[in-house]
């Protein structure tokens, strides 16, 4: 890999690109309930990749060049391009430095301050508070860090609503500004990542403890236990099932006499269901495989990156109207017999 390839590492591409899916989605949906899709639906969503993959990537390469020290220690990180010596540590972090600022100028100026503000808060609240104060002190550091990347729905959805600002006479209006996004849906898609991301990373964790343990990073659990570890998590994916009974109602305009109402409320909470079946059935006596994973673990983190995929595509598909949310309901029933199948396999 060249020089260029190896800072682009430094961003970490796909885990960004998921990210900005989940921004691109929010704007899908804005502009669906708005007044339908047109030419600038595809600006805004120019405009929001660009910009978030600029601002994540930058905290992404800001969070190698603090991790440094740890990295080498884990077989998962030890190649990446700061420990391994491909990228100096200090040309790491001022390119860190150099996107974050540009993503945000980059919201300034293209789209509107309430973006911009959520992208700077993202960076801030990923490289201080999560790699810098929590990662190496809490096992709950995935539980709040994971507000950092709860955030790129609110930043799509915020320039999908035009001409959005900040008041800045005061603190509570400013908070109140930044808030305001005029619909509950990029908060709905904000809680939806938030309580998705301890049973997603957890499940990794319960056979990567070790790793983490001597890099010291306290993950649950390597501090907690396995047991407590599965406790938390289950009541995590409770916790979505719960959420995913308020989906119709993050829609704002849906009645519950409608059909897409009970469509998309029994789509949601069935695959939330499914999900959270793959945490219950973790088995931490299960004899790992030959690489050292706990098979059914394995299976509950990958199976968690297609639920919270399924969940967007549905809350796109379901504000195209009724036969979208058919739709929707088809492909999460098709992606969980095709889940199943090879589990089986």
């Amino acid at each position: 890999m060249g020089v260029l390839g190896q800072y682009f590492e430094l961003t970490k591409p796909r885990v960004v690109v998921l990210l900005q899916i989940t921004a691109l989605c929010a704007v899908l949906v804005h502009d669906m309930l708005d007044s339908g899709l047109s030419t600038t639906s595809g600006e805004t969503m120019l405009i929001v990749f660009v910009g978030g993959y600029l601002s994540a990537g930058g905290a992404n390469a800001v969070n190698m060049w603090y991790d440094r020290d740890i990295d080498p220690k884990m077989s998962r990180t030890a190649d990446r391009p700061v420990p391994s010596g491909a990228v100096p540590a200090n040309a790491a972090l001022g390119f860190g430095i150099a996107l974050s600022m540009l993503g945000v100028a980059w919201f300034v100026l293209l789209a509107n301050q309430v973006a911009a503000f959520w992208s700077a808060f993202s960076i801030l609240f990923y490289v201080f508070v999560y790699s810098i104060w929590l990662k190496r002190r809490t096992p709950q550091n995935i539980v709040i860090g994971g507000i950092a990347g709860s955030t790129p729905p609110v930043i799509g959805w915020a320039a999908a609503e035009g001409d959005l600002s900040l008041a800045t006479n005061s603190l509570d209006s400013l908070i109140s500004s930044a808030l305001d996004l005029g619909s509950l849906m990029p908060w709905f898609m904000f809680l939806l990542i938030f309580l998705w991301t301890p049973p997603h990373f957890w499940a990794l964790a319960l056979y990567r403890s070790e790793e983490y343990g001597s890099a010291g990073v306290p993950m649950m659990p390597n501090v907690k236990g396995g047991e407590r570890t599965m406790r938390e998590m289950k009541m995590y994916t409770l916790l979505l099932i719960a959420l995913s009974v308020a989906a119709p109602m993050s829609y704002g305009g849906l009645d519950k006499s409608d059909t897409i109402y009970h469509v998309l409320g029994w789509t949601v909470v069935g695959l939330s269901i499914w999900y959270a079946s793959t945490v219950w059935r973790i088995d931490l006596d299960e004899q790992p495989d030959s690489s050292g994973r706990i098979p059914s673990a394995a299976r509950s983190f990958f199976v968690s990156m297609l639920y919270l995929a399924m969940m967007f595509v549905v809350l796109v598909t379901a504000s195209f109207g009724l036969a979208g949310a058919l739709a929707g309901a088809v492909l999460v029933l098709a992606a969980i017999a095709r889940s199943e199948g090879r589990a089986r396999v």
